[in-house]
């Protein structure tokens, strides 16, 4: 699930939570509303740490060698 994905159940979360009011019977819609909401911030929280370490710099392994006798400039 990405980060789309997420974002849609804390949307439909705190739609089914806080717009409707809606009666079905043995299901507590607040609580599932509360249930998306949570599920979608965690999928956030997870998306973001693994993107984080993706984006992680990885120094290279080899030394620069930098040749002393070598003039930069241009005349």
């Amino acid at each position: 699930m990405g980060l789309g994905g997420c974002i849609i159940l804390i949307a439909v979360g705190a739609i089914l939570t806080f717009a409707t009011d809606w009666e079905a019977s043995g299901v507590n819609l607040d609580l599932v509303g509360l249930i998306l909401m949570a599920v979608g911030l965690i999928g956030v929280a997870t998306f973001t740490s693994i993107a984080r370490r993706r984006r992680a710099i990885v120094q290279p392994v080899a030394p620069t060698v930098v040749d002393p006798t070598h003039d930069e400039r241009r005349y």
